[in-house]
Order: structure tokens, then sequence, then C-alpha cells
């Protein structure tokens, strides 16, 4: 059984289909269906299943794609490792976060880690709280900024970055656009755009409201901060958003903020990697950039393991 074999299998069971499979990997059609024949043939066993022009995985394609997929995670890992150690300043750096960082903050702490560390690489994946964890723990990134910050985890550790006020938005011609405060339940009444289920503000957005003693009204849901803050400057209804997603934008329609003195909100914001298993080099330096950023610039008093 040969590397090659291993890759094109891999390959083609993700694209479910040899000649897209062998286009990516810029070898011939024919190379591709000899290299998993001869694959099928060592194991004894049927991998793919004909249908139409497409080929699918049968049970035990599956069963022996899982582990080869992991193998050969396993074995990049190890080639980076091998570079890094040569050079960690020249490696890769996998991080996850949440939409809501992604306008304003991860840009600005990668611009900064980049000044000390000009050829480090990023490659970035965005999700939920549920997927950065999954992402975490299977390796598919290296750290992950996540909110709420989890207090405790079997399979990731990690440290409270910051503690983040969250403000309502309301529109312009808003009858409370020119208040400086209020109180959450003064917003009873009005319609609100949330984020969809699955979001982990919405949660906090809904306790606050019921702390306040209502149940907010949805509007509309979204799954992206530029969309409820345009909905909302449109008139569409209010929102309650963490002030690191109202940086101004060029656009012309802009909701007006306005802090919520009673109850009070707050997101926590937290940087997690995988409990059992030894940072990379490049993200070791990463993840201690941040923690010095954020000694001087939030909280990062707060850990868990």
């Amino acid at each position: 059984m040969e590397l090659r074999q291993l890759l094109y299998f891999v390959k083609v069971a993700q694209r479910e289909h040899v000649t897209q499979a062998a286009e990516e990997l810029h070898v011939a059609q024919s190379a591709v269906s000899r290299q998993i024949h001869q694959l099928e043939e060592e194991l004894g066993v049927d991998l793919f299943i004909q249908k139409g022009r497409n080929v699918h995985l049968t049970a035990v394609g599956q069963l022996f794609c899982s582990r080869i997929e992991t193998i050969l995670k396993d074995l990049d890992r190890a080639v980076d490792e091998v570079h890094e150690f040569l050079d960690p300043e020249l490696g890769e750096i996998r991080l996850g976060f949440p939409h809501s960082l992604g306008s304003h903050l991860i840009p600005s702490l990668v611009a900064e880690f980049r000044k000390r560390y000009p050829n480090v690489k990023f490659r970035f994946k965005q999700g939920m709280f549920p997927s950065l964890i999954r992402d975490v723990v299977s390796a598919e990134v290296d750290l992950a900024f996540i909110s709420p910050f989890p207090e405790s985890h079997e399979h990731v550790e990690g440290n409270l970055m910051l503690t983040e006020e969250l403000v309502a938005i309301v529109p312009s011609a808003h009858p409370l656009a020119g208040e400086e405060t209020i109180h959450l339940n003064q917003l009873k009444d009005e319609p609100f755009i949330l984020f969809s289920e699955g979001y982990s503000l919405r949660p906090i957005v809904w306790k606050a409201c019921i702390e306040a003693g209502f149940t907010p009204k949805i509007a509309f849901e979204s799954e992206e901060t530029d969309t409820i803050r345009g909905l909302v400057a449109a008139g569409m209804g209010v929102s309650i958003l963490p002030e690191m997603a109202l940086y101004e934008t060029n656009h012309r329609l802009q909701p007006a903020r306005v802090h919520i003195a009673a109850p009070k909100i707050t997101r926590t914001i937290g940087l997690i990697h995988r409990s059992d298993d030894k940072l990379p080099l490049v993200a070791q330096s990463f993840r201690n950039f941040l923690l010095e950023y954020f000694k001087v610039h939030g909280d990062s008093r707060n850990e868990f393991k």
C-alpha cells in the first residue's frame, strides 16, 4: 500500500468523481483509476460503487476513509512540525473564530502579530460555538476564539481574553436614539432582529430580555452582524450587538447605539486549544502574543484546564 494510493483514494472520496479528482491532483484519470483498483485488490474489497457519473463510498469504504483521513492529517502535522522546528517563523497558524469577531478583532490581531513575524501564514475557519469546539478537538484548527468562554471542557483548555459589553441599536430616527443609556424594558414593545438559532449571542440577548420582564417579539433573524445592523438602520426593528460589531463602516445607513444600564449584558471571549496535544511552535508563539496583548488591552486572568 502506497501513500499515493491513499491520497488518490481520499480525493476521489471527497469529490465523488474520478475525473474531478484527477483534475485537482493534476494527473491523468487513468492513473487515478488504476491506483484505486490496485488499492481495492490489495484490500480485497470494493471501496466505491458507481452511481451514474459519480462514485460513492461503500460501507467499508467509509470506514476505511475515516481512518485514512486521520492518518493523512497526522502525516501533514508531522511534516509541519519538522518545518516549524527548523524555522518556527515560517509556519502556518490555523485559527477558528465566530463571525462576530471577523470584521475588526481578528484582522487587527493578525496584522499586529505579522509586524513581528511577517512570514507566518494563517488559515482561517469561521463557525458557531459547537463547530468551533469540534474543530479544535478534531485538530482542524490549532487555536480558536470562542464566545461564550466555556467554564470547563473535557478536551479543550484555554484562557478568557476579554469580557465585552453588548449595547442596544435602534434606527437613527427612533425616540431613544439620542439617549446615552436606557433600561432594556424600554424596548419591550419593539420588533427585535436577532441572530438565528445556534448562534451564541441569541441566548444571551434572549436571557437578558426575560430578565428585563418581557419576551422579545422577533421580526427578523439573521446569521450576520452586518445584516442585523443594516436592517435596524433601515427602520425594521431594534437589536442588541457587541460593541465590537459596531465599528464604523462606509455605509450611509447606520443605526444609533445606546448603552443598556439594566440589566447589564456582556459576553465572554476566550482562546482555546486541545488539552491533550502540544501546540505547533508557531501557534504557541501566536498564543503567547495574544496573552501578552490582552494582558495590556483586556482581561486574560481567568483560565481553565
